[in-house]
């Protein structure tokens, strides 16, 4: 009986915990129901209604750099006109580029139609749904194109409802309910997913049932119930800080389609069903923003690309939050995006007309205030910086596992930027297509997958170590032990330590990797390895995009664009670099990376053995003594 009682006393937070979720989910889908029943009828009511709209035309004239980019969006729309209406095309297993085409143009046109009034941009929108509409079906095997596809034909069918004939309406209407909502409701791994895929189809489910819930009130309920219940366990990946697990590129795709699902949801209903408290979820935009370097290249980790491009999501933050400042490093690329760019009827920038929507005025906005910034998660990261200026030194570090959702073996890679330019680079993803057409099992991440062959994704890309020319363990995580921001008010440098030991399982009885910016704004690397009881060769590289102008022992001078950097090996003794050629492709299958090499050297360590690496990266050609040394333990 005691032994009873004590396991109820112990179940007891658990079950109330689960008790006050279900109750919490149970009253939210009873609003949802009333809501859908007790709406207006109207149109358009996604997003802005015919008064917001106006108020939209008045907040773009009197703000220059709004206008400018309404220009930009007028132009595209204008590039859209003469394209020929999308057709259903499959590229491998995907219809998705012909779905996020088809949202670009609707989302340019009609948009720039309710700014303008001028037909030509209602007409072609109209031409546009009505292809989409015309298709078989929008590939619901790879259910990320029925997602986009429906949120495309839902804000246009919202947007453009009171002129479009009965006809259409019905045509649209009929295709976002038959290949949008009700082919969902067979189900599928993303609907219960914790990655992206969660928050895309989700979102443009959402949108419409939004978009029809007067005439399918029972169905969008339905559709609206899930998202509201399911959508919580993709963003349990922003906690606790904020930082998402599938790196600042896939941040933006997932998170873009999070916040346009709370604010159609706020815009119809009034209320986003507190999705937009969820833990970390508001602070991910500080993730978003400290992962930038100040080149304008992301830490791009897990499959992401370098450029950073133009967030819309972050402008909703921005507001969201009051806090201007996360549009530092916005608002400068979207000055550069206008100042370069050419319109296209492309697919990029897809959802960039919503900035508009989601933004105040863009003058007098102050540089952020946090200059070192830490996260912890399924992916801990750890990010410094010596100010927010362009010329700045950078420097960024990722623990994590290779297990997590688009990682690749780059556990303990860091990037590093100083002068304008990135010294250490990330090589970043390879296009799924291009593996896939190969046969490559891409998706498997056991640790014999055929995943882990691709020269991109596996450990000798990276800037990490590599053991005995062995993989880092797919099982093994590696949390962030140790960081320090303000520290050098108390005489220490900022940094970052990460415990690499469980991805070495096997390899080496234990490893931590710190990061330090120091006061001379070089960069410290530094590494602690323990070996087994065998001889052990161990790997330590970095892949740049800079030129090797020579090397002498354990030192490097790079130079890029007219900046220099030197790098010096301090520990241990001896060292010879040497230059890994990463640009030849390794397998018939592998990406070619034109204009990088590897800069690194190899070390054997006897066996039970404690080692101590370091490396440092002193931009410019300045002479700087080197760093005390200090165990990680006393950073």
């Amino acid at each position: 009986m005691i032994r009873i009682l004590l396991l109820c006393f112990l179940l007891l937070p658990f079950l109330g915990g689960q008790l006050a979720s279900q109750s919490s989910e149970q009253r939210n889908e009873s609003k949802i129901a009333k809501r859908v029943l007790a709406v207006s009828k109207t149109h358009p009511r996604l997003f802005m209604d015919a008064a917001g709209a106006e108020q939209m035309k008045k907040k773009i004239a009197g703000d220059p750099l709004l206008n400018k980019a309404m220009a930009f969006v007028r132009a595209s729309a204008d590039a859209i006109l003469s394209a020929r209406p999308v057709v259903r095309k499959k590229v491998g297993r995907r219809l998705l580029g012909v779905s996020r085409t088809c949202l670009k143009r609707v989302v340019y046109l009609a948009f720039t139609y309710r700014m303008t009034g001028e037909a030509r941009y209602f007409e072609r929108a109209e031409r546009e749904m009505l292809a989409a509409a015309g298709f078989s079906d929008w590939n619901p095997g790879h259910f990320l194109d029925v997602a986009e596809m429906t949120a495309a034909l839902a804000i246009g069918y919202d947007w453009l409802y009171e002129g479009l004939s009965p006809g259409s309406r019905k045509s649209i209407r009929r295709a976002i309910v038959e290949k949008g909502l009700e082919t969902s409701m067979r189900g599928g791994w993303w609907v219960s997913s914790s990655n992206n895929w969660n928050q895309v189809c989700h979102g443009g489910l959402s949108l419409g049932a939004l978009a029809v819930l007067e005439d399918e009130p029972e169905l969008a309920t339905r559709i609206l119930k899930r998202a509201v219940r399911n959508l919580p366990r993709a963003m349990k990946e922003y906690s606790p800080d904020g930082a998402y697990p599938e790196g600042p590129g896939y941040w933006n795709y997932g998170t873009t389609y999070n916040v346009l699902l709370i604010d159609a949801l706020q815009s119809v209903f009034g209320t986003d069903f507190g999705l937009s408290k969820a833990q970390g979820f508001l602070q991910s935009s500080d993730y978003y923003q400290q992962v930038c370097g100040p080149t304008g290249l992301f830490f791009n980790y897990s499959d992401c690309g370098a450029k950073a491009g133009v967030s819309p999501a972050m402008y909703w933050f921005a507001t969201k939050r009051h806090m201007p400042s996360l549009l530092w490093q916005e608002r400068a690329a979207l000055e550069r995006k206008l100042a370069k760019a050419r319109p296209t009827a492309s697919n990029a920038d897809r959802a960039l007309p919503f900035l508009l929507i989601w933004t105040g005025a863009l003058a007098d906005i102050q540089s952020p205030k946090r200059m070192h910034w830490k996260a912890a998660g399924r992916v801990p990261v750890g990010m410094h910086r010596s100010t927010w200026g362009q010329e700045a030194s950078f420097v960024a570090i990722k623990g994590g596992s290779p297990s997590a959702n688009h990682a690749h073996m780059d556990i303990g890679s860091f990037v590093m930027d100083s002068d304008g330019v990135r010294w250490a680079s990330d090589l970043g993803a390879q296009s799924y297509q291009s593996l896939e057409s190969k046969g490559i099992d891409l998706w498997n991440k056991s640790q014999k997958s055929e995943r882990w062959t691709v020269f991109r994704l596996n450990s000798f890309s990276h800037n990490t170590l590599v053991v005995d020319g062995r993989k880092q363990g797919v099982r093994g995580s590696a949390p962030i032990i140790g960081f320090a921001g303000l520290a050098l008010e108390r005489g220490r440098n900022p940094h970052t330590i990460v415990d690499l030991s469980r991805v070495y399982r096997g390899q080496l009885a234990g490893v931590r990797r710190g990061v330090a910016l120091l006061r001379d704004l070089s960069v410290l690397i530094q590494d602690e390895v323990e070996t087994l009881d065998r001889e052990t060769t161990l790997r330590w590289g970095m892949v740049t995009r800079a030129k090797v102008e020579r090397i002498e022992g354990g030192q490097a001078w790079l130079s890029r664009g007219g900046k220099q950097l030197r790098l010096r090996v301090l520990s241990p003794d001896g060292v010879k670099l040497e230059i890994i050629n990463t640009a030849k492709p390794r397998a018939a299958y592998d990406q070619g990376n034109p204009g990088t090499r590897m800069i690194g050297f190899q070390i054997r360590l006897p066996a039970s053995t404690r080692a101590r690496l370091r490396v440092q990266l002193i931009p410019g050609s300045r002479k700087t003594q080197a760093p005390k040394l200090q165990p990680l333990a006393n950073w």
